[in-house]
């Protein structure tokens, strides 16, 4: 084949070709660019441009080439976009700040070396976690499709890829929903006085529950009237009714804001994304006037050395960078693929990754705070009760008069008691010490910090410090709320997206879509608000989420740096943002990006390997919790969901094999000049240089149905009479029905970025 430029002197050169050929332009009228091909052709195999119809909005990798035997085509749809650049960064911010963030950071942060952790965690941000966020972004915004759709245009080698999001999707929506109905039960019940949690329970003959006199009053109010819990999990029962009231309001909130699409989702994020910000800044300010909140920053500040080389601690952090940040479940991508692809995707990363990082700083100084202010209480405590043990010692003449604490003990014990026990003669100090409990703050802040399995008794806890517990309960409950709201949202935008990519007569019924997504989820939903349901769901969020996740996104970095092409991406991305973009993301997603992944993966992989998988339970008869290990099948049960998310990758490698042998003309490509043109403002580049692209002609059904007709095999291009720059042969994919950018701008176009 040969190319012709626009210019006189390649109109000469055209007259001299031998190979017939057929300018073509198509021009459609919801575009914001002009697309001109040239394609040698036969007489017999021209265009009827009467029949063709582009859209800007469809994905332009692909081309359409009406066929008079094959199916009759149909004008794309327009997809809808997002009612401003506001809304779409709410969307991303709001789907990658989630319950994670709040419940997991503070604790992964206070046992990996406070300091240290922070350290790890933003150097792997920078180096892998913004790096991936602007790879999911970007795919989606360039190909205006979903997870399915995306990877299948990258390559069809690893379409299975976004089957796999789309599992994962539906599983963490399922289990994510009773999440936020525990919380959103906790923000019911916060409307009394006092707070249904503080004080317990008084049995029929008016005395105190004896099973939460054994315990504390919040712990015995989660396990016992919350979730109903059974002491194992192979004991069941039917779902808690309360719990499916609570599931079934969040689904019907979730329904409505999605109802209309992007429009009606990004009205809702509005108050879903900002409020709680404006929630957590005021539990801040309340935090840090606390007493003892010093000594808990303290301890977040302090950076542990050798945490800076253990293996273990970058794996926590790794793991916790990714579910945090939420790469891989393709609702990045989907959230994406509605917004214009001028977009500077670059500077979104960036802004969703530092305010991510800004939710997770300030959650983790509000508990420090917090947890800080409760163990210098406790520590009180113990001071006080040392004090009474002295105090009967004297009493009794067991220690001499001397060793009578002072009167003024009771008003600052942290300050007095220690003076006191210090100023005291060595023998008489002696013989104290052995009577004593050892009060050391540490370890007070230690028993304060548990996992967090049961952060939501810890902020029944923490609320119930507060002077007004009620009004806080209330704030603290509408933030986990919202922040669960915002995630479920963009998880859903998740399986929406790549169904309607999928199967396009659902876009004129996306109403009953949502409808028919959010029903069954409900009903699924309802597995995990039975007695033994809360142990499903640490068994899923523990030890089932991060594999599949892992290995998604390796496969995504590998499709889009090794196959596609990261230089020839990133091509793209410059022609459509109308600047350049940095060639440091090549090598982090060629090299740096992949290895890391890999290492994390395995080491995941290792770790649930030789280590026994537990959980949290609550024992009836000491009323207090146990730590159990997993029966076989809940292993088993585990093993299969992971093998069960990631099968689609190999089924669809397969399936696409097949394809190729039994259709070998889809082996066979030509190439086409594609020059893009701005005619307006808004959704148009800034400029428009020609890219090399490869125009496969395939029967393989993932290609919309569209069959293309075969042309002549490609004549070498002639060389560039331009001696100024360097000619550039473009790189072929091999892949079918795909469109390929080159390696680099058309030469013949003088551009910023190509020079």
């Amino acid at each position: 084949m040969t190319t012709v430029n626009e210019d006189t002197e390649s109109q000469e050169e055209k007259s001299q070709l031998s190979v017939p050929s057929t300018s073509i332009s198509l021009t459609a009228t919801t575009s914001a660019y002009q697309l001109v091909s040239e394609i040698p052709t036969e007489e017999s195999q021209k265009f009827d441009l009467s029949a063709h119809v582009w859209s800007d909005e469809d994905n332009e990798d692909i081309l359409e080439t009406p066929n008079k035997d094959g199916p009759k085509y149909e004008a794309p749809h327009e997809r809808p976009i997002w009612a401003n650049k506001t809304e779409y960064l709410l969307a991303q911010v709001g789907f990658s700040v989630g319950l994670s963030t709040i419940w997991r950071f503070p604790y992964l942060c206070f046992h990996n070396g406070g300091g240290s952790f922070l350290i790890i965690y933003i150097l792997m941000m920078f180096l892998v976690g913004i790096p991936l966020l602007f790879l999911e972004m970007a795919a989606g915004q360039r190909m205006r499709q979903g997870s399915i759709g995306v990877w299948k245009v990258i390559s069809p080698w690893i379409g299975g890829v976004g089957y796999t999001s789309f599992m994962v999707c539906i599983i963490v929506g399922l289990y994510y929903s009773v999440l936020m109905a525990w919380n959103l039960f906790y923000l019911v019940q916060s409307f009394q006085s006092p707070l249904p949690w503080l004080l317990c329970p008084l049995s029929k003959n008016s005395s105190i529950d004896s099973e939460c006199a054994r315990t504390s009053p919040t712990t015995y109010f989660w396990y016992r009237k919350v979730l109903k819990a059974t002491d194992e999990i192979e004991i069941d029962g039917k779902p808690v009714m309360h719990l499916s009231a609570s599931v079934l309001v969040i689904w019907l909130i979730i329904c409505i804001s999605m109802i209309k699409g992007p429009k009606s989702t990004g009205k809702m994020l509005y108050i879903s994304v900002l409020l709680p910000y404006i929630i957590l800044f005021s539990l801040l300010i309340r935090s840090l006037t606390m007493k003892g909140a010093y000594f808990g920053l303290k301890n977040l500040l302090a950076a542990k050395v050798p945490a800076l080389y253990s293996v273990e601690v970058w794996r926590r952090t790794g793991n916790q960078l990714f579910l945090s940040l939420g790469p891989g479940f393709g609702s990045f991508t989907a959230i994406s693929s509605y917004i214009p692809r001028s977009n500077n995707c670059v500077i979104d990363a960036y802004a969703v990754a530092f305010l991510n990082l800004l939710v997770s700083l300030t959650t983790t100084v509000f508990v420090f705070a917090v947890m800080g202010h409760l163990a210098t209480k406790n520590n009180e405590k113990c001071y006080l009760m040392n004090a009474e043990k002295v105090m009967d010692l004297v009493t009794a003449q067991v220690l001499p008069p001397e060793a009578h604490p002072p009167d003024s003990l009771y008003h600052d014990p942290s300050a007095i008691y220690p003076k006191w026990l210090n100023n005291l003669p060595e023998h008489i100090k002696s013989r104290i010490l052995p009577n004593l409990t050892d009060c050391d703050l540490s370890k007070e802040l230690n028993k304060v910090m548990i996992g967090p399995g049961v952060v939501i008794v810890t902020f029944s806890d923490i609320v119930s410090l507060f002077s007004g517990p009620t009004f806080w309960s209330i704030v603290t409950f509408l933030l986990l709320v919202n922040l669960g709201l915002s995630t479920v949202i963009g998880i859903i935008q998740g399986i929406i997206t790549p169904l309607q990519d999928t199967f396009s007569s659902l876009r004129e019924h996306s109403k009953l879509l949502t409808v028919g997504v959010c029903v069954p989820m409900f009903l699924g939903s309802l597995l995990f608000v039975r007695p033994s349901g809360s142990y499903y769901v640490n068994l899923l969020d523990d030890y089932w989420v991060s594999l599949p996740l892992f290995f998604i996104v390796i496969l995504e970095t590998i499709a889009m740096a090794w196959i596609y092409g990261a230089r020839r991406f990133l091509t793209d991305l410059s022609i459509m943002m109308g600047h350049p973009i940095s060639p440091i993301y090549r090598w982090l997603w060629c090299f740096l990006s992949p290895f890391v992944l890999l290492v994390l993966f395995l080491s995941t992989l290792i770790h649930l390997s030789v280590k026994e998988i537990t959980y949290l339970a609550w024992d009836s008869r000491i009323s207090h919790e146990v730590t159990r290990i997993y029966p076989s099948w809940a292993k088993a049960l585990l093993i299969f969901l992971v093998v069960i998310t990631v099968l689609p990758v190999p089924v669809y490698f397969f399936y696409t094999v097949i394809i190729r042998v039994a259709s070998p003309v889809s082996m066979s490509h030509n190439t086409a000049i594609i020059t893009f043109q701005p005619e307006a403002k808004g959704d148009s580049p800034k400029v428009g240089p020609r890219l090399q692209r490869d125009i496969k002609t395939s029967s393989d059904p993932s290609c919309n149905g569209l069959h293309r007709p075969s042309y002549p095999r490609r004549v070498p291009r002639p060389p560039l009479p331009s001696p100024k720059r360097p000619q550039k042969r473009p790189v072929l994919s091999r892949c079918a029905c795909q469109w390929r950018a080159s390696d680099g701008p058309d030469l013949e176009t003088t551009t910023p970025y190509s020079r």
